[in-house]
């Protein structure tokens, strides 16, 4: 345990930040299977709808350093290439 009141402090701010980036994670899972169960039912607009949401909350967690930048970039591509290939099937 820290003995310094600032290394007190640090280990507090730590702590919030920590909670506030898990959050911040599982909120971006949730609507990744929101998004999912979209595709697989069919339901293509509402699918688009949240992959807005999904691209948005991924640039705000790489912003805020929770994930990395390339990792966003990367997630956002992949559950595009996925909608975009059932939309072709389906059609």
């Amino acid at each position: 345990m820290a003995n310094i009141k600032s290394a007190e402090k640090r280990i507090r701010v730590i702590d919030k930040k920590t909670e506030i980036n898990k959050s911040r994670k599982s909120e971006i899972r949730t609507y990744i299977r929101k998004f999912d169960e979209a595709v697989e039912n069919g339901s293509f607009d509402e699918a688009r709808e949240l992959l807005k949401i999904i691209d948005k909350k991924l640039k705000r967690a790489a912003t805020k350093n929770v994930v990395s930048k390339n990792a966003a970039s990367r997630k956002v591509s992949r559950l595009t290439k996925r909608l975009n290939s059932k939309v072709n099937e389906a059609v």
